[in-house]
């Protein structure tokens, strides 16, 4: 189907009058006046808009990002990592040793994640339940399946594609668990191309669901505007500032929109959530606002076959393997592994070779497959997460230890994937390290992996969730917020994003921050009709 029959229904909804400003155009002051003002549109954000302009509340979204749709998605790397990305797919850590992939724009990360949907793992609520006095184990079922209803969350019913089909080979050739994902999509084309946002909108994400809805039910909507500070006093917010954006989306302090609401919900991400409130600095008695900020971070094993993976097509992530997320060592740190997508900017910019050799590994672009594995952090003493701090012109960076747990971790993550490539019929296999090489047998990678110096800028390392920061806990003084989102000293503020994790999941966790939202929202409706 040629792009111009495609039906693109925010231009659509922008022709029926939606309420929408593109705060970079603005040239003065402004001011506006809400029943709630939530600043960002992702998971957390985009869904409590449905459900509290639909209760009837006047409902204000404030987001970083640029309004795009799928006019403008042109499943191009150089087009979409710039526009749709946290600092141009470029964030990193304090250090540079960990690349961080966050969503900007409207729809956040639900705009350019791979759609994988998974549930709370049990081994996360116990912990929740053990160390933070909150007991979900049953009481997020009824929201996951409303989330999973609202979204078209269901297992992938067409054949995986080649670079997932070999993580499935392998799992059955070692007899490792491994489960077929569960998908947030509606008439997908498998194209490939979820990271760069969905040219069909086949991709059920809040561009395309909650926020049409939200504004469908006369919320406004503020684009290209960064939320910088609120103004607090007391045990209450009374007004939050808010700095159009320029076209590096810089904010300009010159120009002020100023909004006050009768109540404040945060959900910008578990980086500029934290970096909001201490620019704001908000009451911290529990001292762990900004800590214990997690990002399962992950590393890579690339593999050489002799046939055709063409690991850019079809959908990115469709099998995963639990095999060694929860290890009975309690030693141990367990991890997840996933296939990525091979798309060709991704890939050159992650590959740990240089010259001669990168150019030789580009060259057989498609016959190479890719696994990752999501270390779990947040469940051991070393591993405990970074901290957000802020810059000198008061812009959010993370500080993450890289510790000797964690690189024990990374060792045996690097024998698990190079045994799973071999079993899956691998002729080579390399973990994306500055000094791995191609090894053309299990024994010889095995050898090699346990001789490679584990050390920042060594090991490639990334991560595409980013959890923890404003931390939930039924005590205030090992917590931000309430379980219900609402935090622990200001009576008026509610965080609804993924920094409210308490740990890292073991799992992807768009669908953990759905349920959590819209439990906490019903909530908060249900109070704010009180009040």
């Amino acid at each position: 189907m040629s792009k111009s029959l495609i039906p693109d229904p925010i231009a659509q909804g922008l022709a029926s009058g939606w309420s929408h400003l593109d705060a970079s155009t603005l040239t003065q002051d402004r001011d506006f006046d809400t029943d709630v003002v939530i600043i960002g549109t992702g998971a957390g954000g985009a869904l409590a808009a449905e459900l509290l302009s639909k209760a009837g509340l006047r409902v204000l979204m404030v987001e970083h990002g640029a309004f795009y749709s799928s006019s403008d998605f042109r499943q191009q790397e150089r087009w979409a990592y710039p526009n749709l990305y946290q600092d141009g797919a470029g964030r990193k850590t304090k250090d540079q040793a960990i690349g961080i992939l966050q969503g900007r724009t409207v729809g956040g990360s639900t705009t350019v994640n791979w759609t994988t949907s998974i549930r709370t793992p049990k081994g996360a609520l116990a912990y929740w339940h053990e160390q933070f006095g909150v007991d979900f184990a049953d009481e997020l079922t009824p929201y996951f399946d409303k989330a999973c209803e609202r979204l078209s969350i269901s297992e992938w019913a067409l054949t995986p594609n080649a670079n997932n089909g070999l993580i499935q080979r392998g799992c059955e050739k070692l007899g490792w668990s491994y489960t077929i994902i569960h998908r947030n999509v509606n008439g997908c084309a498998n194209t490939g191309y979820c990271g760069m946002g969905c040219p069909i909108n086949a991709k059920q994400s809040m561009l395309v669901t909650t926020i049409p809805t939200a504004l469908s039910h006369g919320a406004t909507l503020i684009s290209r505007a960064q939320a910088w500070q609120l103004q607090w006093q007391g045990d209450a917010v009374s007004g939050l500032l808010v700095h159009p954006v320029d076209a590096q989306f810089q904010p300009n302090p010159a120009i002020a929109i100023r909004i006050k609401a009768k109540h404040y919900v945060l959900a910008g991400g578990a980086i500029n959530s934290p970096a909001l409130l201490l620019r704001s600095n908000v009451p911290n008695p529990s001292g762990r606002l900004g800590k214990h900020t997690y990002l399962h971070p992950s590393v890579i094993c690339g593999a050489l076959f002799d046939e055709d993976v063409k690991g850019a097509m079809g959908a990115p992530q469709s099998v995963y393997s639990d095999q060694f997320v929860w290890p009975s060592d309690p030693q141990a740190m367990g991890f997840k592994l996933e296939a990525a997508p091979v798309h060709p900017v991704l890939m050159a910019s992650k590959l740990a070779v240089d010259g001669q050799a990168h150019a030789d590994l580009m060259a057989q672009f498609n016959q190479l497959a890719v696994t990752i594995a999501l270390l779990r952090d947040g469940y051991h003493v070393e591993a405990q997460g970074g901290q957000v701090e802020l810059d000198s012109h008061g812009q959010p960076m993370l500080d993450y230890p890289l510790t000797e747990y964690f690189w024990r971790g990374v060792r045996q993550a690097y024998l698990a994937m190079a045994e799973l490539q071999f079993a899956a019929g691998a002729k080579a296999v390399m973990p994306i390290h500055q000094q791995a090489q191609l090894y053309s047998s299990l024994d010889e990678a095995k050898a090699a992996i346990n001789a490679l110096p584990l050390e920042r800028y060594q090991a490639t390392v990334a991560s595409a969730h980013v959890m923890g920061g404003c931390n939930f806990s039924a005590d205030p003084a090992n917590g931000v917020v309430r379980p219900d989102g609402r935090h622990h000293q200001l009576a008026n503020l509610s965080v609804l994003d993924g920094s409210v994790l308490p740990t890292s999941l073991g799992a992807n966790p768009q669908l953990t921050i759905y349920g959590l939202t819209w439990r906490n929202t019903e909530l908060l409706i249900e109070q704010l009709r009180k009040a």
